[in-house]
């Protein structure tokens, strides 16, 4: 199976003044604000470690539950915060997060999973950066 997603930025001006907008494919985001102060300070809008974050926390969830489904369990809840470190022009580290209620699963076998899902999420495996993950079964 093969799906493409669009998403798409706008910007205007030099790096520090100028002002931009990032959107989706699926309007969630729609021209929502991009500028210097969204980035590196403390703006109304997103930048692109936000965006970064959200999508390997989304991706990792998602990961996660289907291989927590493939060793015979259904989480509860998975719940993942991801934090982008973004230094010296390069994001250097991504930490993973992660609460997550599974009835009946092992702190072994939770871990592993966990393990396995940060490992082989397609935005894991996208990204370079070191990939810390935090997990703890509640």
């Amino acid at each position: 199976m093969k799906l493409i997603r669009r998403a798409s930025a706008n910007w205007k001006g030099t790096g520090m003044e100028g002002k931009g907008s990032v959107s989706t494919q699926s309007t969630t985001l729609n021209n929502a604000n991009l500028s210097f102060k969204t980035r590196f300070e403390d703006g109304v809008g997103t930048n692109p470690e936000e965006l970064i974050g959200a999508a390997h926390a989304g991706c990792f969830s998602m990961k996660l539950s289907f291989v927590l489904n493939e060793a015979g369990f259904t989480a509860d809840t998975i719940d993942t915060n991801a934090k982008v470190v973004f230094e010296d022009g390069k994001i250097t580290q991504v930490q993973l997060d992660l609460k997550a209620s599974v009835p009946g699963i092992s702190e072994e076998a939770f871990q592993k999973a966990a393990l396995d899902a940060k490992e082989n999420c397609p935005i894991s495996q996208l990204l370079k950066a070191e990939i810390v993950l935090a997990a703890a079964l509640v």
